[in-house]
């Protein structure tokens, strides 16, 4: 079995302040060893359950000061049964999906913008993008990352974060997807958590049981053809988005793709190729 594992550090037990996660910030480093933790944790559960290739891919966009954007996790504290995909751009890395990837986990996921119980809830940017939409779904990062397993026939078969990630989670893929929720949202920065201990206690088995058990995992392909809308935070955000291929400006805030499938979409819509 081969097993891909993409992970964030916002839905991470003990994370609740964007110091935390901000490459060279106060709190970082705190962050960076929390962060670790708990993906060795989902390691060791894919290990368990007869996982013989464990990719993990570090897609923590951190700030692009310092080096730290897609390379938050600490080399020498990870478990040594993995091997990691460090500074590379959010969803480029294709090699797993390519050459046959059974599963993936998304661990330490957060909740889309908006979200009020999301502990630092936000979608791609949390300066810039406001909604994202797949045809008729309001997704979050979640909803991305399942995209984008989704176009290679991967489902998700494991995620976590706090409570209205895996709400979030459920109400995309289905209510019998398996979720771990390592605390419980007060308000945007502050929440109820379980100790990190605990919670990656509660990361191995849940990976374990879901890597055995594929019942409840989920492939998710939105349906062709395929249309991706944008709305952002202010207008002067649009200009990014002005005479790109595919991309049409339908509103003061909005923009909108459309394609023959979910990728070409997506591609045409997102500036990193």
């Amino acid at each position: 079995m081969r097993v891909l594992i993409m992970c964030d550090m916002e839905g991470v037990s003990g994370i609740v302040a964007w110091q935390q996660v901000d490459g060279g910030a106060e709190l970082y480093e705190e962050g960076r060893r929390l962060y670790t933790e708990e993906i060795n944790a989902a390691v060791r559960g894919a290990k368990a359950a007869g996982a013989e290739e464990i990719v993990v891919v570090d897609c923590h966009g951190a700030g692009s000061k310092g080096g730290w954007n897609f390379n938050s996790l600490i080399p020498e504290a990870l478990h040594p049964d993995c091997e990691w995909v460090a500074g590379h751009t959010w969803g480029r890395y294709t090699e797993m999906w390519e050459n046959g990837c059974d599963a993936c986990l998304l661990i330490g996921m957060h909740a889309r913008n908006g979200v009020p119980d999301g502990v630092l809830s936000h979608t791609i940017s949390s300066v810039r993008y406001r909604n994202l939409w797949f045809n008729g779904d309001l997704v979050g990062e979640v909803g991305v990352n399942a995209a984008l397993n989704g176009h290679y026939g991967v489902p998700i078969a494991l995620v976590t974060g706090d409570a209205a990630t895996c709400r979030e989670a459920k109400e995309l893929l289905g209510k019998e997807l398996p979720t771990v929720a390592v605390k419980t949202g007060l308000t945007r920065y502050s929440a109820r958590q379980i100790p990190p201990v605990r919670a990656r206690a509660m990361i191995e088995e849940g990976a374990r049981k879901a890597l055995l058990d594929m019942s409840g995992a989920a492939a998710y392909v939105p349906a062709k053809p395929t249309a991706i809308k944008i709305e952002v935070g202010s207008p002067e955000q649009m200009s990014g988005f002005k005479e790109r291929e595919g991309v049409r400006i339908t509103g003061a805030l909005t923009a909108e793709s459309r394609a023959k499938d979910w990728m070409t979409a997506w591609n045409q819509f997102w500036p990193f190729p």
